[in-house]
């Protein structure tokens, strides 16, 4: 009796540190790798794979959803609960990037700090943002491309902007030309994801442009394909449904100056090579052009902002290949009508929607939103823009952006679609 009841206890505590294994190994490697190397998977057959829809409980999820969605919310919980030499309220330094001047004119960068806060009643104008974009979405009478596609029809590649956090359960779609800098530096602070002399950073502003804008530095979930295979969208859904999702916009023609002046105003050699040659060519009738971009702006060869809205509308451009992400719309980056965002930051409020976004996330104890990010690029500088811009095309291109303006309730520009 003595020898069976020693072999039931070993074999209690056998399984009671297995279990405690698979915790920790829970914790390193995130959900979706255990996912992959555990027996609880049911053989599923070569269609699709079950997943999470919208409004879905967690009770009617299948068997191994729900026990995946219970280690996630375990795992989640346990990581809050850990004391880490980052829970500590970090001060800005003074440190900040160098920047030339010419930089700080055309990207209107603003180091000083803003402690006048308007009082802005954050949680009610987050009921209204959330509001006016579901009822687009739901609105048939309203449409644009790919409005009616299910999660399911997104490419992969089309989910390279959704960077994931699993440290505190955070997906963040980020928008060129609004504060994304800022945010992907954040964001590489709370994950961990990059180490100086092999210790995370814990001031985002310590982090080096060229790092934080490396496409390695981030867990996407356009790079979830390459890891997990067959089960990536299926723990896609599952990170959708119990993470929180935030995304930044900004008025969609503001957004717009905004990129024309940081990629071509400035001497960036990637952006003359790949779109500006061509569109000096198409639009400007130029031929023999430099090489290089240095050589074109010392012969003062530089793409109008006329170019640039000539090439935004011409057909043969998305023949050849989508938008660049600075110039995309928001609604093909980050998918509004299929991922449901639990908050909607807006460039024009950045330093309000920022501090109250990290006090809900509760990271507002590991971290601040560095200094504020003051674009110039401002609404009252659309009619000068515009000003020497058809009439037509202005129409067309507010076409182009609709979507973006309706879904995030930004007013129609009259001025600029009206003689």
């Amino acid at each position: 009796m003595t020898k069976a009841r020693l072999l039931r206890l070993s074999v209690v505590l056998v399984s009671i540190f297995m279990i405690l294994l698979i915790i920790v190994y829970w914790d390193n490697v995130g959900t979706a790798h255990f996912y992959l190397h555990t027996s609880f998977s049911r053989p599923h057959s070569s269609g699709a794979i079950p997943g999470i829809t919208a409004g879905e409980d967690w009770e009617a999820l299948p068997d191994v959803d729900e026990f995946l969605a219970k280690l996630l919310s375990s795992s989640l919980k346990q990581n809050s609960s850990i004391p880490r030499k980052t829970e500590q309220l970090l001060v800005q330094g003074s440190n900040k990037p160098v920047v030339s001047n010419l930089e700080e004119n055309v990207r209107g960068y603003d180091w000083s700090t803003h402690n006048d806060r308007n009082s802005l009643d954050q949680e009610k104008l987050q009921i209204e943002r959330q509001r006016t974009l579901r009822e687009f979405c739901a609105n048939s009478s309203f449409t644009f491309p790919s409005k009616e596609r299910s999660f399911d029809d997104i490419p992969n590649y089309e989910l390279n902007h959704l960077i994931v956090d699993d440290r505190h359960g955070i997906i963040y779609c980020y928008v060129p030309k609004v504060a994304c800098t800022n945010w992907k530096r954040v964001m590489i602070v709370l994950s961990e994801s990059l180490l100086d002399q092999g210790v995370p950073y814990r001031n985002p502003l310590d982090i080096p442009r060229e790092h934080v804008h490396n496409t390695s530095t981030h867990l996407t979930f356009n790079k979830f394909w390459r890891r997990y295979g067959k089960f990536s969208r299926h723990l896609m859904k599952i990170k959708l449904k119990k993470y929180t999702k935030f995304l930044f916009v900004r008025d969609p023609f503001v957004r717009l100056i905004s990129a024309f002046r940081s990629k071509f105003e400035l001497e960036n050699e990637e952006f003359y090579r790949r779109f500006a040659i061509p569109m000096l060519k198409l639009y400007s009738n130029h031929t023999n052009l430099p090489t290089s971009v240095s050589e074109a702006f010392g012969a003062g060869l530089k793409v109008s902002f006329s170019d640039f809205i000539q090439y935004l509308l011409d057909p043969r451009t998305e023949k050849l290949a989508p938008f660049n992400e600075h110039w995309r719309q928001v609604y093909r980056l980050c998918h509004p009508c299929q991922i449901d965002y639990d908050f909607i930051g807006k460039l024009e409020t950045l330093d309000e929607d920022a501090a109250y976004l990290l006090q809900l996330l509760k990271v507002d104890r590991l971290l601040r939103f560095p200094p504020s990010y003051r674009n110039r690029t401002a609404s009252s500088w659309e009619d000068n823009w515009f000003a020497k811009i058809p009439l037509a095309w202005r129409q067309q291109l507010y076409k182009l952006y609709e979507a973006d303006f309706v879904l995030f309730g930004y007013p129609k520009p009259e001025n600029l679609l009206k003689d």
